[in-house]
């Protein structure tokens, strides 16, 4: 992938856009080998639907890799719509072959990625991601992906996607898949149509409040940073039981993500304490959360922030114990997706 030259950086930003880095599998799709479609979806007919000649399908079989592909909801509004705030690729770890065949399906008419699809042949470190595949879009790059980890030089860039997980193959430990369920991702509020929204105001606050800043010298980094922070800023949490007890809370992914959404984390209950974060109600700290009217919630409220980019109702995720259970339940609501590893 050629870099992008400084010719190529002004034309972008003259025409207003940033770069825009899609990953495909859990993001923009999900993908089945055929061999590992369930009796549940054989009896559903799935196959024979992705079959059907109807343009407005979003399942489709890829007859020479044996594979069946269900497209996210909201994928060509999103695409449409971000095309005309971003320079868009397709970053996957699969391979050459697949990406372009997944890239026929979201862009059939070759409008929005033309040869921007990057593939792991192209990647320069193995099992990782890397701007390096295109170079000079660091400070105008957003990254949308599903896995944190194969980003390790450029999580400044990422947008942690919820996984899109459709077919039983992607949800064998976990009950019914979306699918088997006969259910899907509502276009209107969605994991895609939620994240347009966060990269509208990325795009707006890159262009319109940079004021007294050469665009030239603008970087989206902060922006993403930024914005992040507003998300739980005015909270101040404390963890009860949650982390293992040999290890340092401070280390933990929930803990960082808290931070990184703008949260003060602490190991103390005081007066200040806005929510407590527990498992299960019958802890210390979780009864002086309840005596004294402080939020207390399961972890996943964490997390469906982290994902939707908005404080989310405490009420939606109660902590087992206080009353009957519906955090689990109530996520997979919110996020319209079952709980899947």
């Amino acid at each position: 992938m050629d870099r992008l030259s400084g010719s190529e950086v002004k034309n972008l930003l003259r025409e207003r856009k940033l770069v825009l880095i899609l990953d495909l599998d859990h993001t923009l799709i999900n993908s089945t080998r055929l061999h590992d479609i369930s009796a549940a979806e054989m009896d559903l007919g799935i196959q024979s639907a992705a079959s059907k000649n109807d343009p407005d399908r979003s399942l489709f079989t890829l007859q020479g890799m044996c594979m069946l592909t269900k497209l996210r909801p909201f994928v060509r509004k999103f695409l449409e719509e971000a095309s005309n705030m971003f320079e868009m690729y397709i970053y996957t770890m699969g391979f050459k072959a697949y990406a372009i065949e997944i890239a026929k399906l979201l862009d059939p008419g070759n409008v929005y990625f033309d040869s921007k699809v990057i593939s792991n042949s192209d990647c320069t470190q193995q099992h990782q991601k890397g701007l390096d595949v295109v170079p000079g879009a660091d400070s105008l790059a957003v990254v949308l992906d599903d896995t944190e980890y194969v980003w390790q030089k450029h999580k400044e860039n990422l947008i942690l996607m919820e996984r899109y997980h459709y077919f039983a193959a992607s949800c064998r430990h976990s009950g019914q898949s979306l699918s088997e369920l006969m259910q899907d991702e509502r276009e209107s509020d969605g994991a895609l149509a939620t994240i347009l929204d966060v990269l509208k105001r990325i795009h707006t606050i890159f262009f319109d409040l940079g004021v007294g800043t050469a665009l030239s010298s603008r970087d989206v980094r902060p922006v993403i940073k930024r914005m992040r922070q507003e998300v739980l800023q005015g909270c101040k949490l404390v963890f009860s039981r949650v982390f293992p007890s040999d290890c340092r809370p401070q280390h933990q992914i929930m803990w960082k993500m808290a931070e990184q959404l703008g949260a003060v984390c602490c190991s103390e209950v005081d007066p200040s304490v806005t929510h407590v974060v527990a498992v299960h109600a019958g802890t210390e700290k979780a009864r002086w959360a309840v005596k004294h009217k402080k939020f207390l919630l399961h972890p996943r409220w964490i997390e469906a922030c982290n994902y939707r980019w908005h404080r989310q109702p405490e009420e939606d995720f109660p902590v087992p114990g206080l009353k009957e259970d519906k955090g689990k339940e109530k996520v997979a609501e919110i996020a319209h997706l079952p709980v899947c590893n």
